[in-house]
């Protein structure tokens, strides 16, 4: 018993000497880090804009370990690019997270876990990265489309999704809160990566009530919907299927 006690204890000791996770840096063969200042003269545009980016605020000034911080602690060591300079082959010296997410995956963990969802962005296929929807080095994370007709919120899913988003005469006031409001923008363990697979999702805001004394009738909006919420989700029933805006229907019925 005296052993299994102290076997416990010294677990608990070495890891508790470890306040926080520890980021391995990346590594590039026979590169060395260089320093953010390095990076500066030739992408001005970039570390111009970059202080305002919420990447900015990782930035640690006493980093344990070179990489742990700055430009080079998502692109990794940049010697060998720097070397280059202007001739080819600087991409195979350089980490790009548009072309490989796996560095945006060392911070961002729980969003490697979401792709392997049945439903999910094709991010791990190599269809799509993470600078179509993200803009690392911007002041919104979220990188814009820009002239659509879509809230500010949206624009970014629009970029694809533009039939979803296009402008209706009914809108479905839910994208006035964002299309996350009921997609999981990563993956998902439902269809469409919905963030819930039944009606429970429209629920969410369209409340149900009970009927007049106790009839055992349920109503939403104002309507007894007893019977068709028998017949599956609202927009698999037959009813309110053109979920996103109608131009024809102020329920956003077909």
């Amino acid at each position: 018993m005296t052993l299994v006690a102290g076997v416990g204890l010294l677990l608990f000791n070495s890891c508790s000497t470890t306040d926080r996770t520890v980021v391995v840096p990346l590594q590039i063969a026979g590169a060395t880090f260089a320093g953010d200042k390095a990076c500066a003269d030739c992408h001005e545009k970039i570390t111009r804009v970059f202080p305002a980016s919420p990447h900015a605020r990782l930035h640690l000034e006493n980093g344990q370990l070179p990489g742990q911080s700055g430009c080079e602690s998502c692109h990794g060591p940049g010697s060998k690019h720097i070397a280059l300079g202007g001739r080819g082959g600087l991409e195979k010296f350089i980490v790009n997270p548009g072309k490989d997410p796996q560095a945006c995956f060392q911070c961002h963990a729980e969003v490697q876990t979401e792709f392997h969802f049945p439903q999910h962005h094709p991010v791990l296929e190599g269809k799509m990265n993470c600078v179509q929807c993200h803009d690392p080095h911007g002041a919104d994370i979220l990188k814009p489309a820009g002239g659509l007709a879509m809230s500010r919120l949206n624009e970014t899913c629009a970029q694809c999704h533009r039939e979803q988003t296009r402008p209706f005469i009914y809108e479905h006031p839910a994208l006035r809160e964002g299309c996350t409001a009921c997609h999981s923008s990563h993956g998902s363990i439902n269809a469409k990566m919905l963030t819930a697979p039944d009606s429970n999702l429209c629920l969410r805001c369209h409340a149900q009530v009970a009927g007049p004394a106790a009839s055992g009738r349920i109503y939403i909006g104002g309507r007894d919907h007893t019977s068709s919420m028998a017949f599956g989700s609202c927009w698999t029933a037959g009813c309110h299927a053109a979920v996103h805006g109608s131009n024809i229907h102020p329920i956003l019925l077909y």
